[in-house]
């Protein structure tokens, strides 16, 4: 009786200590989820076919007074530099530079942010491999991969209202989260940054992430929460 008796605390104290790290853990995993799904949203954008889409959509040849030919040389250097580096973004068209000091400062400034995010992204897979790996695939653990995705598209559908509001307020918050103040304003008169990509671009391709994302997600919660019933 006496041993019984002492056995059924301890297994109460480790129930609770297996739940409180799974608990702990679960919001690393939630908040991994939740960088994966945006870094893999994100990089879907990066490539030639839907910048040259959106670039047509927005009319950034005439923005620009180019040719097409020189409008995609152009962009497809800028996309070479931003991914693959080295960022000094110093494309030329007819002999001339295309950038000014601060746009091409602007550019390495959102280059720093890319890689950044991207480094953060791996992490984030590092992470959850590890977790799945050590939990052998837990109902806890999917869980909270169904919970981190939840809270994605909740948000993404809040800043979508939001932006669809007020999209001007919107980007400028956007970017003071992640340049300084000054930096990241340009005459689509006279600067080639927004002329190559103008606010429709943005506008637009912001409109068509947030989908994607809300998809990623829901199609993740729905994985995760079966898995997490059939564990």
């Amino acid at each position: 009786m006496s041993g019984r008796a002492s056995a059924q605390p301890a297994d109460r104290d480790r129930l609770v200590s297996d739940r409180t790290v799974h608990g702990l853990v679960g919001v690393f995993v939630g908040a991994a989820t939740i960088v994966v799904l945006v870094g893999a949203a994100v990089l879907l954008f990066f490539n030639p076919l839907w910048v040259g889409f959106e670039q047509g959509r927005s009319q950034a040849a005439a923005w620009t007074g180019w040719s097409d030919s020189q409008l995609a040389d152009t962009t497809n250097a800028i996309l070479h530099d931003m991914i693959v580096g080295p960022p000094d973004f110093a494309m030329a068209v007819d002999g001339e530079a295309v950038f000014n000091a601060r746009e091409r400062q602007h550019l390495v400034d959102a280059r720093a942010a890319f890689v950044g995010f991207g480094a953060a992204a791996l992490v984030a897979v590092v992470v959850l491999l590890l977790v799945r790996w050590r939990s052998g695939g837990a109902a806890w653990f999917w869980r909270s991969v169904a919970g981190g995705a939840a809270v994605l598209a909740v948000a993404v559908v809040a800043l979508g209202v939001f932006a669809a509001v007020a999209f001007d307020l919107a980007f400028e918050l956007f970017h003071r989260l992640l340049f300084a103040g000054g930096t990241y304003t340009f005459d689509p008169a006279t600067e080639r940054l927004v002329q190559i990509f103008p606010e429709q671009f943005w506008y637009e391709t912001s409109i068509v992430l947030g989908i994607v994302l809300v998809v990623a997600s829901g199609l993740v919660y729905w994985f995760a929460r079966r898995r997490a019933r059939a564990t």
